[in-house]
């Protein structure tokens, strides 16, 4: 059974699908490629196990295709990966109703989308997310880009795929860690408005980790249609969306600081929720209740929820100022009056961060 969600903008809406052997049926997603060229973008880790079920697929349609797979990793998500995306849309003579496929994780996804979103100023492609963390958050929502020495996902630009197709099949080769990692973002839209779908988590969490498919479906389909609201409200987050943001500026801050790859994004996000939570906390907005029952939540899940030993509280605050919410050098952070309440704090002073970062 296939679950179809839809973000909703105008003439530029998609659906999103979540179901099981969606890859190799063409049906559910094949008009979602208006011309006669697509380009696969995958990487070492995705492309031996599902390219060529996808390969095929598109295959029966006629189109001029080619498969190019990336090194794996965070690590690897720089502008140099961007290039070979274009220079293998150069190579398969794509004109501007060609396709890009990013069949993979969040950082394939990010990658193929930008290339996408650069190549003749912008063409088509479609989100195969093959992760749990791809499939309720970054596959959805138009945000595509890069990271930079200086921060992550420093360059990039709002580019909205034409579909996304979440196939729950290539979650059974999914890693336990990777899987972890999927689930705190799933937490994260509990957090940020949706304090019925946290106690949700609470009483589900084992079977979410036993991948049991149903379980899987409903929060997979919970968190996209909470984001899908959102993006509709507020695409290029001038406002709302920022919420989505929350235990990112942390995270970004934990992942840079560390060595891009050091951390998963999920687990740098996990981290970053409890420290959110406990500046809420500290500042008056939040109890402490509601700090520990989240870091109760994500330690049974089996993600950090302590700062990685000698990490430093200056160079992580000066990695937070960099941050893309920031406004004329003031720090701007999702907070929280509890679970489900998250809001948008100005102005939050350096001293009460760094009491939580020592």
């Amino acid at each position: 059974m296939t679950t179809t969600l839809e973000v909703g903008l105008g003439a530029r809406r998609y659906p999103i699908r979540i179901g099981r052997g969606l890859l190799a049926d063409a049906a559910g997603w094949r008009d979602a490629i208006r011309g006669r060229h697509a380009l696969i973008v995958s990487d070492g880790n995705v492309a031996p196990l599902y390219a060529a079920r996808l390969q095929t697929a598109l295959s029966r349609g006629g189109l001029l295709t080619n498969t190019l797979v990336l090194p794996a990793g965070e690590a690897h998500k720089h502008l140099d990966a961007v290039s070979k995306v274009l220079d293998a849309l150069a190579q398969l003579g794509a004109t501007r109703d060609a396709c890009v496929l990013a069949l993979g994780g969040g950082v394939v996804g990010d990658i193929a989308g930008f290339a996408a979103a650069c190549w003749m100023r912008g063409i088509d492609f479609v989100q195969f997310p093959t992760t749990l963390l791809a499939m309720v958050d970054s596959s959805v929502g138009g945000k595509t880009g890069v990271d930079h020495a200086a921060g992550k996902n420093l360059i990039g630009a709002f580019h909205q795929p034409r579909a996304v197709i979440a196939d729950l099949d290539t979650l059974a080769t999914l890693p336990g860690r990777e899987l972890r990692a999927g689930l705190a973002e799933v937490v994260k839209t509990a957090c940020i408005g949706d304090a019925a779908f946290f106690a949700w988590l609470e009483e589900n969490a084992d079977k979410l980790l036993a991948r049991d498919t149903d379980t899987l479906t409903h929060a997979i389909a919970t968190c996209c249609r909470f984001k899908a609201g959102v993006v509709e409200r507020d695409e290029r987050e001038t406002g709302e969306r920022a919420l989505l943001n929350f235990g990112h500026t942390f995270g970004h801050a934990l992942e840079t600081e560390t060595g891009y790859g050091t951390l998963l994004h999920g687990e740098a996000v996990a981290i970053g929720m409890g420290l959110a939570a406990r500046l809420s906390t500290n500042l008056g907005m939040a109890s402490d209740a509601d700090m520990q029952r989240l870091q109760s939540l994500l330690q049974r899940i089996g993600l950090p929820v302590s700062l990685p030993a000698g990490a430093n509280a200056d160079a992580l605050l000066a990695r937070m100022r960099l941050d893309k919410k920031n406004r004329a050098g003031a720090l701007r952070l999702i907070l929280w009056r509890g679970i489900g309440r998250a809001e948008i704090a100005e102005g939050v002073q350096d001293a009460a961060v760094r009491a939580v970062l020592a």
